[in-house]
């Protein structure tokens, strides 16, 4: 891969559809389905067009990784200012189009080595701004001393639904209910929806 992530300008509309139309054909038809001329034919541009933003296709694949993650990165700061920062991040991690799309960039992960060092720095910065967002409400809710660290609770929030959908999708569903009744329940006591 070369040192550059594709030449084209980064706030480019063009870029910004290119990047749009790959991670659209990655949750319809799979990774594979994203070659220039796939890519082209999705976001109405030629082959060539797609080629001149990402000369490497690897470099698609990264920049569709950093743009979600800058995306939610900015959606998680918002939470974090929010009455309900909790429930935010339990939203975030019940997005069944987010999950479907790792477990995709999981599976290029195999078949693509430069692809997994971007899935788990993009995880990093997400699960950093998954603490900063909870760290303020833990506190305010008197429970920042308490035995369950922060990124103890990011991770279990941000786990269990993920770990569900890929279940669900594999037909296996015993204790789902269970668990995210269980969930919900801390939730409600927590952060009630009603103040």
């Amino acid at each position: 891969m070369s040192g550059q992530r594709g030449v084209g300008a980064r706030s480019s509309r063009t870029r910004a559809e290119i990047l749009r139309a790959a991670g659209d054909l990655m949750l319809d038809q799979g990774y594979a389905a994203v070659t220039y001329r796939g890519v082209a034919t999705r976001a109405e541009v030629t082959p060539g067009l797609v080629q001149y933003y990402f000369p490497v296709l690897d470099e698609l694949f990264v920049a569709i990784l950093e743009s979600g993650t800058d995306g939610l990165v900015a959606q998680l700061e918002r939470a974090a200012a929010s009455d309900r920062p909790l429930r935010a991040v339990w939203a975030y991690a019940n997005d069944k189009v987010g999950a479907a799309l790792l477990l995709e960039f999981m599976a290029l992960a195999n078949h693509r080595k430069s692809i997994g060092p971007a899935i788990g720095s993009g995880g990093e910065r997400l699960r950093r701004a998954l603490v900063a967002a909870l760290e303020p409400a833990l506190e305010r809710y008197g429970l920042a001393g308490n035995e369950i660290h922060p990124s103890a609770v990011v991770f279990l929030m941000s786990a269990v639904p993920r770990m569900i959908h890929l279940e669900e999708s594999f037909g296996t569903v015993t204790g789902h209910a269970e668990t995210i009744a269980l969930i919900e329940k801390y939730l409600d006591r927590v952060e009630p929806l009603e103040a």
